[in-house]
């Protein structure tokens, strides 16, 4: 009950200090409009692309790349915000476990967001080639879970090296790469209009490695934070 009382109460803050600032979100959101506007601006000089043969595969991936970068902007931030005064009073009111699951929830709920503004912004500016627009939304949702548990992990990891960038793309690389062809190949069946069933085994792929990262991190982050 502590734990859960702790994860509250640490969630609640993190929703109050970015209500506050919005440093996170609007940052984030910024570069997911000037993205797809260069873009289009870009693919605009082609009057035929929306016609092309490739255009729903290239839909898809720019898609999913501009969500990738949009992650990686908005939860390597996660602890390089934090003081070190802040995390030594951390350290004696709460539970490592309690911080990293706020965490991990706080930047579920963000990307959540982020990934929805950033598919409406998208569709706007590009034609949408989607068949299964449900199924697609949910592919986005789990991108989201995904990026989000992931990410925040790294991002542990990083802090204790100094934040160091060039750590968090190496320890992410071989972790997002699976999740990334995971979404592509779900994404482009819903673009497709195919049968939601063959999508059910990616789905089980794609939870189980969000499980492994959840529990991975709860059983590291005592350590990390110990240090």
């Amino acid at each position: 009950m502590d734990l859960i009382n702790q994860t509250k109460h640490l969630l609640k803050k993190e929703i109050v200090l970015e209500w506050r600032s919005k440093y996170a979100f609007n940052g984030v959101l910024l570069y997911i409009v000037s993205t797809v506007f260069v873009c289009y601006m870009a693919f605009n000089l082609n009057p035929g692309f929306s016609q092309a043969i490739g255009y729903g595969i290239v839909w898809n991936i720019l898609f999913w790349i501009i969500i990738l970068f949009a992650a990686v902007n908005a939860i390597a931030k996660s602890f390089l915000q934090e003081s070190k005064g802040r995390l030594l009073y951390y350290y004696t009111i709460a539970s490592p476990h309690a911080i990293i699951l706020s965490k991990i929830i706080y930047n579920i709920l963000l990307m959540t967001l982020l990934c929805v503004l950033a598919l409406i912004i998208y569709s706007l500016f590009f034609k949408n080639p989607v068949q299964d627009h449900l199924y697609y939304f949910i592919t986005v949702l789990l991108g989201s879970f995904s990026f989000s548990t992931v990410f925040t992990m790294i991002s542990a990891i990083a802090s204790k090296a100094g934040n160091n960038g060039t750590l968090m793309a190496i320890l992410s690389f071989p972790v997002i790469i699976p999740v990334i062809l995971v979404l592509i190949k779900m994404s482009k069946r819903a673009m497709d209009g195919l049968d939601r069933s063959l999508n059910y085994q990616d789905m089980g792929a794609l939870l189980a490695i969000n499980i492994i990262v959840v529990a991975t991190s709860l059983l590291l982050f005592p350590y990390l934070w110990r240090d």
